[in-house]
């Protein structure tokens, strides 16, 4: 599975260059850069879907809601039941609203409705510290009450998730620094994984087929990505292989660890 971040460069870098060829034109084509904040599942997410899947309305692309029911080109439409795309799931979303698929899409439908007077919604596309608050309403009663939320702009939920996220982070972020002053590179994790299944380096690196080659090859991307932060596109250049390929091998990779409970080190 590709990730949202490696789609929207692609979207914002090949498409972009390619549209502007085709159109004889030059310069930036989307206005701002891509960004994703990770949300805290409850109670933000039901908010954010809905002010994300009004913006057309709120732009006059569309001029009410029966007609934002049939946009193509929102995520809304698959939702309410009016397009199909293969790739959006809609049942963890429509899940949120009721206990059936039909359940749910009338009351998803109430609250999309519900949120069309809101107008902008300065707490879910502003300042993280307002964002996490709730609001300015909510920011300027913890303030009165003597309390401090911590915030980031890349977050979107309450003080102490937040909290817990930025430490999770700093927690992956000094162990690949602890991993790499251990001399932890591409070639250290090859030979780590070599050890782990008994194997050679070369085997390792193989593009052999057999169950144990494929493993391998597995562990290695996982741990080089998410544990040392090397790119899927230097692994791919590694492995010589597609770019997706090394994304699907770093699932894979995971769910080997996890199952075998393995450590890229065991002293860090």
């Amino acid at each position: 599975m590709v990730s949202i971040s490696t789609v929207m460069r692609r979207v914002l870098t090949g498409y972009a260059v390619c549209f502007n060829y085709r159109h004889n034109r030059s310069g930036h084509l989307f206005q701002n850069r891509f960004k994703s904040i990770l949300c805290q599942e409850d109670p933000y997410l039901k908010e954010l879907v809905r002010y994300i899947h009004l913006n057309p309305l709120r732009a006059k692309i569309v001029p009410d809601l029966k007609s934002l029911n049939r946009y193509p080109y929102s995520g809304h439409s698959v939702l309410m039941g009016e397009q199909t795309k293969a790739w959006q799931s809609i049942e963890n979303v429509l899940g949120h609203f009721g206990n059936s698929l039909r359940s749910g899409r009338r009351s998803y439908w109430n609250f999309v409705k519900k949120g069309i007077d809101q107008g902008r919604r300065p707490d879910l596309v502003g300042g993280g510290l307002v964002r996490s608050a709730g609001g300015w309403s909510a920011l300027k009663s913890l303030r009165q009450a003597g309390f401090r939320q911590k915030a980031d702009e890349r977050i979107l939920g309450g003080g102490d998730f937040v909290s817990e996220v930025l430490q999770a982070a700093q927690e992956c972020l000094d162990r690949k620094y602890r991993l790499k002053a251990a001399g932890y590179d591409f070639e250290k994790v090859v030979h780590r994984v070599g050890n782990l299944l008994g194997l050679q380096p070369q085997q390792v690196v193989t593009s052999g087929k057999r169950r144990f080659e494929v493993e391998a090859r597995n562990m290695v991307c996982y741990w080089a990505s998410k544990e040392l932060g090397m790119s899927q596109v230097f692994l791919a250049q590694k492995f010589k292989v597609s770019q997706p390929a090394i994304s699907a091998a770093i699932q894979r990779g995971e769910k080997i660890i996890i199952e075998r409970k393995l450590q890229l080190s065991n002293n860090l």
